[in-house]
């Protein structure tokens, strides 16, 4: 069973207060009745997320909290005391500690930022640190040109965002690069450009020029299938019809409809034909 994280168990027996899951090495674990639909039955494997209640005991939910042990998120302050800062975890009855320890500066009520996940060695308790630097680059970076990877927005900088790459290295996307609204918080799905030779990496929310254009010449071919193998639109086109049709630049358009005339897939004229 693994504190702060989501655990498939066993409904091994049912209590007034709810029903106790048991995993594989006999631990049990108490579900509040709470979030009983009373369709639950001996045997049945339910899927809960296992943290620690005030008391400091194992206790299970079906709520989804905003991140789990392992995570990096963007939470609220609820409130701050003489312990810590307390987030907004996502759980009714459960916020989540920020020590002042491991506040980069001082946490205040209702401001957002991205804290880090994990179980103190200390306390056992589940605890978030907004001392992200110790949680990343602990390790030489080994991705690939135009690899697909996850990306969290972290902070505005002067070239662009600095954003955290898998849940494990820095990375930066350039401002020049970036089409449309972004907040920091978001999750978007990246690509690599480049390691640099001191493990700093450079990722795109675009789509590598190559891929951009292999992916638009599919999507060419089968709108061309659609419509009766031809359509008005050409290299010599309106670039709002082509974002319109495409929702692409003028300049991949042309280089995809290139490609499938090399490929001797269309013939280009006053119109574009399949052949």
């Amino acid at each position: 069973m693994e504190l702060g994280k989501y655990n498939e168990l066993t409904v091994n027996r049912f209590v007034d207060f709810g029903l106790y899951l048991i995993d594989g090495e006999a631990n049990e674990v108490l579900l509040p009745k709470r979030y009983l639909t009373g369709k639950e039955k001996a045997g049945d494997v339910m899927r809960v997320f296992v943290y620690l209640d005030s008391e400091g005991r194992p206790v299970a939910t079906t709520e989804t909290p905003h991140a789990v042990v392992g995570d990096f998120a963007l939470m609220r302050v609820n409130q701050v005391n003489q312990v810590g800062a307390f987030l907004d975890w996502g759980l009714v009855n459960k916020e989540l500690l920020v020590p002042f320890r491991e506040q980069r500066v001082r946490m205040l009520a209702g401001r957002s930022y991205i804290v880090y996940v994990y179980v103190d060695d200390n306390s056992q308790r589940i605890v978030a640190s907004a001392k992200l630097n110790k949680f990343l680059d602990n390790r030489m970076p080994r991705f690939y040109h135009r690899q697909k990877v996850d990306v969290l927005v972290v902070q505005r900088t002067e070239l662009g965002y600095k954003v955290i790459v898998d849940n494990l290295f820095w990375g930066l996307l350039y401002s020049n690069e970036i089409y449309g609204d972004i907040n920091i918080g978001d999750r978007r799905t990246g690509f690599i450009k480049q390691v640099r030779p001191d493990g700093k990496i450079d990722v795109t929310l675009e789509k590598i020029e190559k891929m951009r254009v292999d992916d638009l010449s599919t999507v060419i071919e089968n709108y061309l299938k659609s419509h009766g193998g031809e359509m008005a639109l050409t290299d010599k086109s309106d670039p709002k019809q082509i974002m319109d049709t495409f929702n692409c630049s003028k300049k991949d358009f042309k280089k995809a409809l290139g490609q499938l005339y090399k490929q001797k897939k269309v013939t280009l004229g006053e119109t574009t034909r399949l052949v």
